[in-house]
């Protein structure tokens, strides 16, 4: 990957080659207009800037603080070819986390990223799997049981041609199944070597802490991970709950939004309108796209009742606000969204998606943008937001007898 070459001017560029890059215009924070011919990307292979490995949650697995999800990559529109190249572009990178599940593409995603993995013959210890039991009402496979869990594990360790899963991510929780069940069967699985370590993604933070509370009671291998949603507008379980789950059980915060793993098309209605459906869900769970909304579109029937055009004015017009604060900052609206996520601490890595080379290119130039944002611009995106998370006030239960 190229790095920025900071404090480089315009005369300086002039100087070197006629090939000049995003990344340098940038840094240098130039205002000139661009030059008539044609900029073009030149890319070098070297250390992402900005790329950082940080330990997930309280275990020793360490990775980079963003990840490839690889839902956008493996879908119906991208041929294996392409795929292949975003992957060996993201291993080029430093990236080191890529995440699946059945529920964005099908088994494809493991069977495509198994072949992609055979082929380059990558040594297993300098890449992470992730991926996801996952189950629908409306599949054969319902709930979480043991026979599900077990199942499917192995089905997965045959897709990915892997002998072993490094984490695997409990994608919902089921109410109709004892939790001591789910935490057996997980510590099971790990106990075989066929997973190192265990997660869960769109768990409500009294369901992670039950499942704590059941692996100390019964001596099993405790979750390490949970897997949320997080971007400028769903923040309250990210940044009120999380960090708590952290400093009490060890849970780390694997994070997605509908930006960083490139589902809007850089079109400003097109984001307002992805947010704005967004704002309306359950309070500590997040969509599951491909579920609620591809295979059952008329689910979202009642949502856009219930969304009032002041509320979609509002959203508008802040993403109009942000866009041109993006402008100013000379990056795209996406790459604030992406470093804005990135400057929150709790988050330990951030999935990114794409459908092409340059797409996730442009994210992953996002990591230099986070030094950008200092006290004062987070305090300006801040006052364009107006949605900071709070607790709500403790209730006395004495002032209420």
């Amino acid at each position: 990957m190229e790095e920025f070459s900071a404090g480089s001017g315009l005369s300086a560029l002039a100087e070197r080659d006629s090939t000049i890059t995003k990344e340098r215009l940038l840094l240098s924070g130039l205002t000139h207009s661009a030059p008539a011919a044609p900029m073009q990307l030149s890319r070098q292979t070297s250390i992402t800037p900005g790329l950082r490995y940080k330990n997930l949650g309280k275990s020793g697995l360490r990775v980079s603080n963003i990840g490839l999800a690889t839902w956008s990559t493996f879908s119906s529109g991208v041929t294996e070819e392409q795929a292949e190249q975003i992957i060996v572009l993201a291993v080029d990178s430093g990236i080191n986390v890529f995440d699946l599940s059945e529920a964005y593409s099908g088994p494809r995603a493991e069977i495509e990223l198994g072949r992609i993995l055979t082929r380059r013959a990558w040594k297993r210890s300098s890449y992470i799997v992730t991926t996801k039991i996952y189950w629908s009402t409306r599949s054969d496979e319902r709930g979480l049981s043991r026979k599900h869990i077990i199942e499917s594990v192995k089905s997965s360790l045959t897709r990915l041609q892997l002998s072993y899963i490094d984490v695997v991510i409990v994608h919902k929780s089921d109410p109709m199944c004892p939790m001591e069940e789910i935490v057996r069967a997980m510590h099971y699985c790990i106990s075989q070597g066929w997973a190192m370590y265990w997660g869960t993604a769109r768990w409500s933070p009294v369901e992670v802490m039950e499942a704590y509370t059941n692996c100390r009671q019964f001596n099993c291998v405790t979750p390490i991970v949970e897997q949320t949603e997080y971007h400028m507008f769903c923040r309250e379980k990210t940044e009120l709950y999380m960090p708590e789950l952290y400093n009490k059980i060890g849970v780390g915060l694997m994070a997605w939004s509908p930006v960083s793993i490139g589902m809007p098309q850089g079109k400003e209605d097109a984001t307002a309108q992805l947010f704005a459906r967004a704002s309306f869900r359950n309070k500590y769970s997040s969509f599951s796209w491909t579920e609620d909304e591809t295979v059952n579109k008329e689910s979202y029937s009642w949502m856009k009742d219930r969304i009032q055009p002041e509320e979609s004015r509002r959203q508008t017009e802040r993403i109009r606000e942000l866009n041109a604060l993006a402008e100013r900052l000379g990056c795209t609206l996406s790459q604030l969204i992406i470093a804005w996520c990135l400057k929150n601490e709790s988050v330990q890595c951030l999935l990114l998606g794409a459908t092409t080379v340059d797409q996730l290119y442009e994210s992953i130039q996002s990591l230099q943008l986070v030094p950008k944002l200092n006290t004062n611009m987070m305090t300006e995106i801040e006052r364009i937001l107006e949605n900071k998370p709070t607790r709500p006030p403790m209730i006395s239960t004495l002032a209420l007898r």
